[in-house]
C-alpha cells in the first residue's frame, strides 16, 4: 500500500479523496467509488501503486494521437481500477476489477522499472492508458517525474474526470492529454457511465491546454443510438473550436458490442462519416474516423493546400508533408508535434 495524495482527514476517521471529481467521502474500512484507495484507520491509501495489469510497446497513433509526435513508440501501461462503470467498455476485465482481481493477476513494477523497460525497448515516450490513469495518480506521478527527466514523452488517455487540482500536480511533467467526451447530455454520462455531473470533463481539458500547454486530442466513441444524433455531435465539436481551438482533433469511433452492451449492432460507417461532416460543418480542421482501418480518414490532408501531410493505414504511418508543425508545401500551422529524434 502507499499513502494517497490530496486528500482531507475528516471527523470520525473519515477521508474525502481529491484526485477525481467524486471526491468520495470514505469511512474507516471503506473504498472510493475506484474500489482502489481506502480508508484505512483515518489514512487513505491507494492499494494498486506499481500494480500492473497490462503492458505492451504501441505505436502512438493506437493511443489514438494523431499530431503527437507522429509514428513514434510509446511504452503503454495499466492498472486495475475506474471511477467511471461504463457500459461498453472495450477493457472492462481490467476496469472493473476487485481487490481479488488484482490480488491473483497483477506484477509489480516501479516507476524506476518502467523507465528502465522504455529504454530498453527503445520507446520515446510513456502512456498510462487501458484504464483510468487518474486511478493510480501517485504512482503516474511518480514515472512522469522521472520520464521527463530522462527526456521522455508523457501521455495521458483519460475519460478526465480528474479534478483541477491533481491535474495541476501532474502537468509540469504530462505532454499529452487524450480525453474522451463521451456525448454532450446529463442523460448520456448517466446511462452510459453511471457519472452525473459531467461537464467539469470539459473545464479540466480546457485547463490541461490552456495553463499547461499539454497538446489534446479528443476521442467520442459513437454508440448506436446513444450519443449519435446530431444535436451531441453537434454540441461537442462546437465545444472543441471553442474551447480547444480549431486545430484540435477529433476523432469519432466505431462502436464494437462490448460488456454490457452486447445487444447493440456496431456504429454503422455512415453515422461515422455523418459525424465526420459535422466536425468540418462547424469548423474543426482534422476529423478522423477510428476502428475503421483503410478509411481515408485516417490520413492528416493539409485544410490549407490539400496535400497530403501524414498518411495512415491501420498503425503503418507515413510522414509525407510536415516542416516542424506546419505544412510543407503552403507553410500553413497543423500544429502537429514532431518528433526531435526524427
Amino acid at each position: 500500500m502507499h499513502e494517497a495524495m490530496l486528500y482531507d482527514r475528516l471527523p470520525g476517521s473519515r477521508v474525502r479523496c481529491n484526485i477525481c471529481q467524486w471526491r468520495c467521502t470514505i469511512g474507516p474500512g471503506k473504498l472510493g467509488v475506484c474500489r482502489m484507495r481506502q480508508n484505512i484507520d483515518g489514512t487513505l491509501y491507494t492499494l494498486n501503486y506499481a500494480e500492473v495489469s497490462s503492458a505492451a510497446v504501441d505505436p502512438i497513433e493506437k493511443k489514438p494521437l494523431f499530431h503527437f509526435f507522429p509514428a513514434s513508440t510509446v511504452f503503454s501501461l495499466g492498472t486495475w481500477g475506474c471511477n467511471f462503470r461504463c457500459r461498453d467498455c472495450q477493457n472492462w476485465q481490467i476496469s472493473q476489477a476487485t481487490l481479488s482481481d488484482l490480488e491473483r493477476g497483477s506484477q509489480r513494477l516501479s516507476p524506476e522499472e518502467s523507465i528502465e523497460l522504455i529504454k530498453r525497448y527503445n520507446c520515446q515516450g510513456i502512456a498510462w492508458t487501458y484504464n483510468e490513469p487518474s486511478i493510480w495518480f501517485e504512482y503516474t506521478l511518480d514515472g512522469a517525474k522521472l520520464a521527463k527527466a530522462n527526456n521522455l514523452y508523457t501521455v495521458y488517455v483519460t475519460n478526465g474526470y480528474i479534478t483541477e487540482e491533481a491535474l495541476d500536480e501532474i502537468g509540469p511533467y504530462l505532454d499529452a492529454y487524450r480525453v474522451d467526451v463521451k456525448g454532450f447530455t446529463d442523460a448520456l454520462y448517466r446511462d452510459l457511465a453511471k457519472v452525473h455531473r459531467w461537464r467539469g470533463i470539459l473545464d479540466v481539458a480546457k485547463r490541461a491546454k490552456e495553463r499547461w500547454d499539454m497538446h489534446v486530442e479528443v476521442v467520442t466513441n459513437i454508440v448506436p443510438t446513444m450519443n449519435d444524433d446530431d444535436e451531441q455531435l453537434e454540441g461537442i465539436a462546437t465545444w472543441i473550436r471553442d474551447e480547444l481551438g480549431e486545430l484540435t482533433p477529433w476523432h469519432v469511433t466505431r462502436f464494437y458490442p462490448q460488456y454490457e452492451m452486447r445487444h447493440l449492432p456496431p456504429t454503422p460507417l455512415s453515422t461515422l462519416e455523418h459525424a465526420y461532416e459535422i466536425g468540418r460543418r462547424v469548423g474543426l480542421r482534422f476529423v478522423y474516423l477510428g476502428n475503421v482501418p483503410g478509411h481515408e480518414s485516417e490520413n492528416t490532408t493539409c485544410y490549407s493546400c490539400g496535400n497530403l501531410i501524414v498518411q495512415r493505414i491501420g498503425y503503418e504511418t507515413r510522414i509525407l508533408g510536415l516542416d516542424g508543425s506546419r505544412c510543407r508545401f503552403c507553410g500553413a500551422e497543423l500544429d502537429i508535434k514532431t518528433a526531435p529524434w526524427r
